[in-house]
């Protein structure tokens, strides 16, 4: 999976297409991950221990990776590429302007 928590991504399919938010989590076992603010479920929470309260919460649940394109601050929503540099390090490029992600 190409795909890391903390980038910028837009949603292409779904409910909640067109929106862009950040990754929170991701699950490259299951090639899921969650994005902030997209595809909320109202989650019925009991109270755990004194400080945390019950009710209905809105909770963020898993898409599918291969429903979010990642946001290049250049040119916008692209796919990734890889570029191995002279050392061996291994850097995700844009694959429309070439820079690194």
């Amino acid at each position: 999976m190409k795909l890391r928590s903390g980038d910028h991504v837009l949603v292409i399919t779904g409910k909640d297409a067109g929106k862009e938010s950040r990754i929170a989590r991701v699950f490259p076992k299951d090639n899921r991950i969650i994005v902030e603010g997209v595809a909320t479920a109202k989650r019925h929470q009991r109270p755990t221990g004194e400080l945390n309260t019950g009710g209905i919460i809105d909770k963020d649940m898993p898409i599918d990776a291969s429903n979010v394109l990642i946001v290049c601050k250049e040119c916008g929503p692209t796919r990734i590429g890889a570029r191995i540099d002279d050392d061996g390090k291994k850097h995700r490029v844009c694959r429309k302007c070439g820079n690194d992600l």
